[in-house]
């Protein structure tokens, strides 16, 4: 079981508006962490300049400077061990860990995947749910395992596909429900309330279908 004021590392490639959720939860006091370090592997990334306006430690690490995967994320691990970090959150990260990673933070990473997994994983899924004629997508916190979006699912949120939707409109209409169950996985963690039974994340405590309607937005048809 983790403690409060879990200690968090992310890692992001891009804009990080997840990233933004999570400092925002943390500042409002509904989630008990802090971000130690917010780790790039692209320089001009704007998760790096959100990190540093909330005086989070941001780093740059250039994959092109490593011989193979695993020397890179040796060392982006060796910089999460530096800063103490307890949870990885892969938030837009760009890149697929390899099982180095994956051993070395068994069970102590997460990601946030824009799709109800184990639907439409991978890239462009927006694009795919549209292109399959799904009535409803959405978002999907999971623990990261060496399979692509394959490992043990957290929390979904979802959210209808509407006729007139294009990739960009159900992007948006999806994000906002990942800023809000991204800092909730993190929060359950960091109450040590999930335990992983094979393919099954069980919560302790868990709450009632009337409440996470409420808090989650689920869609009834």
């Amino acid at each position: 079981m983790m403690a409060a004021s879990l200690k968090l590392g992310v890692l992001a490639s891009g804009r990080g508006s997840n990233l933004q959720a999570i400092i925002d939860a943390i500042e409002a006091k509904s989630l008990d962490a802090q971000i130690q370090a917010v780790i790039s592997d692209v320089t001009d990334a704007y998760a790096l300049e959100r990190a540093r306006k909330h005086g989070i430690s941001a780093v740059t690490f250039h994959p092109r400077k490593y011989a193979s995967r695993e020397e890179f994320d040796r060392v982006v691990v060796g910089c999460l061990r530096q800063h103490q970090v307890e949870l990885v959150c892969l938030a837009g990260f760009m890149r697929i860990l390899s099982p180095y990673f994956i051993r070395e933070y068994k069970d102590r990473i997460i990601n946030i995947h824009p799709a109800l997994l184990p639907a439409f994983p991978g890239l462009h899924v927006q694009r795919k749910a549209l292109d399959y004629g799904a009535k409803f997508s959405g978002c999907t916190v999971h623990f990261v395992d060496e399979g692509m979006d394959t490992g043990p699912i957290i929390i979904q949120a979802v959210v209808p596909i509407l006729d007139g939707d294009d990739e960009d409109t159900l992007a948006a209409r999806i994000l906002r429900f990942e800023h809000q169950i991204y800092p909730r996985a993190i929060q359950l963690i960091a109450q040590g309330r999930l335990q992983i039974e094979g393919r099954r994340v069980l919560c302790k405590d868990s709450e009632s279908d009337d409440q996470k309607r409420q808090i989650w937005g689920y869609i009834n048809p």
